[in-house]
């Protein structure tokens, strides 16, 4: 496994080992050992084709095609979990359904369900719009209302795949201490995949570097850096860190040198 071995419980809430992770003949992700435990944030950061998406689709049971296993408390996964909640850059709402049966597809039918995703939708800020449909809303709505998708099965574990990238600064912001919130409020975990320092060092417990295939090895995690400064955090404080200063240090480094062209989504 990588040098850069994450510092948790024994028994963490999650243990992914990649082996290796291929696609044709080229190996993108290799020896890679990832841990979170109970309640923990954890970011990924990178340069792009780091593999930060390849790892965070493993873990979510997403694409099975690597050797090396998942598992949560110790129970080996094989394919998606209610366990896991997974949010993606775009909010990807069903534009034929309506906002609240979106945050509770595929279980709208079920009794109470209606009720449930009313009451996640006031949680994020959104209440009394569940008649609405997704084209009504804007963008930093319509990412509340995957966000209340996300939590809707009630997950341990909320998966982020740079889910604040495609809206404005303030909305980016008030979605950030959304997230805070939420998990502190729900005791979950959660792994953030972002190429925003800032937002790294804001919402993490720990921060992971990815570096890309460098012709002698292929992706890989290669540093650890915990972040040790009380929640909340102000941002004027983390902006000027030494730890942002070391993270934009190591980042610069890892300027990908392979001669292949790694397909874009990892």
């Amino acid at each position: 496994m990588s040098a850069a071995q994450p510092a948790v419980a024994a028994h963490p809430l999650l243990e992914a080992v990649i082996e290796t992770k291929r696609f044709g003949e080229h190996t993108v992700l290799e020896e890679t050992l990832l841990r979170i435990a109970h309640g923990e944030i954890v970011s990924l950061v990178g340069p792009s084709g780091s593999g930060k998406s390849t790892l965070l689709r493993i873990v979510a049971g997403l694409d099975r095609d690597f050797a090396g296993t998942v598992a949560l408390d110790g129970v080996v996964q094989q394919g998606p979990s209610a366990q896991l909640g997974v949010i993606f850059q775009e909010p990807r709402l069903l534009p034929w359904l309506t906002v609240a049966d979106n945050v509770c597809f595929p279980a709208r039918a079920r009794d109470g369900s209606g009720k449930r995703a009313e009451r996640l939708l006031e949680e994020v800020g959104l209440a009394r719009i569940g008649g609405r449909w997704p084209k009504q809303l804007s963008g930093g709505m319509a990412q509340r209302v995957a966000l209340a998708r996300g939590l809707f099965s009630q997950p341990r574990l909320l998966l982020l795949d740079e889910p604040f990238s495609a809206v404005d600064a303030i909305t980016r912001m008030r979605l950030q201490d959304l997230l805070l919130s939420i998990t502190r409020a729900h005791g979950m975990a959660a792994l953030v995949v972002t190429h925003d320092l800032d937002e790294a060092l804001l919402l993490s417990d720990r921060v992971l570097l990815m570096a890309p295939p460098d012709g002698s090895h292929a992706a890989r995690i290669v540093r650890e850096t915990t972040v040790d400064t009380p929640q909340p955090r102000l941002r004027d404080a983390i902006v000027d860190g030494r730890l942002r200063s070391q993270l934009l240090a190591d980042l610069a480094a890892l300027a990908p040198t392979s001669c292949y062209a790694y397909p874009s989504e990892i």
